[in-house]
């Protein structure tokens, strides 16, 4: 499973489908690119959060694919008692010093989870979000469904992702395939969801040869209050 935050987008043209680029669903394959750069992606939290949580009064979040912390950071600094999780023990140790540097250490806890086995069990959360977190053939609806019951009543779920672009064609097959349109996660959101945006916003990418436009896919869906 690929996730995390993508807002310096370097050309990765060297990737091909096979056991490279599947891997890149896997742990070991952020924890080795975690471990083996200062930092990977910008740190600034993702727009469509701030549009989202901008202007909601702080409870508890839980961020999963979490990554190097950016949004648990910035979710942390507006009030809210936060929980990254992600499958990376890299990811998470960068996000956890991340949090100290910003000053909310205090605000946020970690949990080291794969998304697709991800069971929220007696947890819940005013807010649950996914950034850029892409599951292999078409396992972001399950994924879905499994962020959906961490979500407590009257809550909210942000679920965004890549969705299929020509800005992507250099990547694998596999990668391509991951990406979704944020109408083909509504079969994952239980019966006691109401979606309030699914759409599809443009975003500028940051690349090395200079500022290209791709697609967000955007969920947003609010839990009924029971």
């Amino acid at each position: 499973m690929s996730g995390h935050h993508e807002h310096h987008e370097h050309g990765r043209s060297g990737e091909h489908d096979g056991p490279a680029a599947a891997e890149m669903f896997e742990p070991a394959a952020w924890d080795e690119r975690y471990a083996g750069q200062e930092q990977f992606w910008s740190g600034e939290p993702n727009p469509q959060l701030v549009a989202a949580a901008g202007e909601l009064a702080p409870g508890t979040a839980l961020d999963v694919g979490c990554g190097e912390g950016g949004d648990v950071v910035w979710l942390a600094g507006q009030g809210w008692d936060v929980t990254g999780a992600d499958f990376s023990a890299e990811g998470l140790a960068r996000a956890a010093r991340h949090a100290e540097q910003a000053g909310v250490a205090d605000r946020v806890g970690w949990w080291q989870v794969d998304a697709r086995a991800f069971d929220a069990g007696d947890r819940s959360y005013g807010l649950v979000t996914s950034h850029y977190l892409h599951a292999p053939d078409g396992g972001m609806v399950e994924v879905t469904r499994r962020l959906a019951a961490a979500v407590a009543p009257g809550g909210l779920l942000l679920v965004v992702g890549h969705a299929p672009s020509h800005e992507f064609t250099h990547l694998s097959e596999s990668h391509r395939k991951a990406m979704f349109l944020a109408a083909e996660l509504l079969p994952g959101l239980p019966d006691d969801f109401e979606p309030v945006v699914v759409e599809q916003r443009t975003r500028t990418l940051k690349r090395d040869t200079g500022p290209v436009e791709a697609e967000d896919s955007v969920l947003l869906a609010r839990r009924a209050d029971r």
